[in-house]
């Protein structure tokens, strides 16, 4: 087989720099990988849980509705669904003196958004490993293929032999650098759009099952028709 050309011949034929760009490219393509698995998995589950907070509405009491919605602790309804039960036990308990300075909806509403907002940071983290691959792959593989160019040039110049036989090699082999590099940008980039459409899906639910938990704790019923309103009255008693 003939070994004078591709990436075999590029890796014994480079210098330190050739293959310290290769190898960055590697662990880039590596990092945006993982990343891009690991926050669509985190999607998929979100999505499935997001799809139970109807249940949750037509349970008997919080208790149960907390049930429903299952037992994982990194469920951001149901940490969001706690968080505004101890905030609205919290304001209830709370001395007579300090609680005529307090409002509850502001309290309950701004213990919600804590919980929203912690949980935002943990969903978008990894997306900046995706934005700066996507942003610089294509500029490290183009500072490789430079560099392998230069040092073709300085091969053929010293041999004295520019036929096309002779350029095409190295050249070419120089050239490969520029598409590994958009071979890692161009699935960062993809994965970090498709992870903020995902993202957006979710915290839109989440704001919006927010926005029902705050007006179930400030009034005792979800905004919403009628019929939703009389089966989430039920669940004061779990209040």
């Amino acid at each position: 087989m003939d070994t004078q050309f591709g990436l075999a011949n590029l890796w014994s034929q480079g210098d330190f720099v050739t293959r310290a760009v290769a190898i960055l490219l590697l662990g880039m393509s590596l990092a945006s990988w993982i990343v891009i698995v690991i926050k669509a998995l985190d999607i998929v589950r979100f999505k499935k849980q997001a799809r139970a907070v109807s249940v949750f509405w037509h349970s008997n009491d919080l208790a149960e509705g907390l049930n429903r919605l299952g037992n994982d602790p990194a469920n951001p309804f149901r940490q969001l669904a706690i968080e505004g039960r101890e905030a609205a036990a919290h304001h209830r308990n709370t001395k007579a003196q300090l609680h005529d300075s307090l409002d509850v909806s502001d309290w309950i509403k701004g213990c919600m958004r804590n919980s929203i907002d912690t949980f935002t940071a943990r969903l978008q983290a990894g997306l900046a490993i995706l934005a700066s691959v996507g942003s610089t792959a294509p500029f490290v593989g183009l500072f490789g293929t430079v560099w392998g160019i230069y040092h073709a040039l300085l091969a053929i110049g010293t041999s004295g032999q520019s036929t096309i036989d002779k350029v095409a090699g190295p050249i070419g082999e120089a050239l490969i650098m520029t598409a590994l590099g958009l071979a890692v940008a161009i699935p960062a980039v993809l994965g970090y759009n498709a992870l903020v459409r995902g993202n957006k899906y979710i915290l839109a639910r989440l704001n919006s099952f927010a926005y029902d938990l705050h007006a179930y704790f400030v009034t005792g019923a979800r905004v919403g028709s009628a019929g939703d309103a009389s089966n989430v009255r039920s669940l004061k008693k779990g209040h």
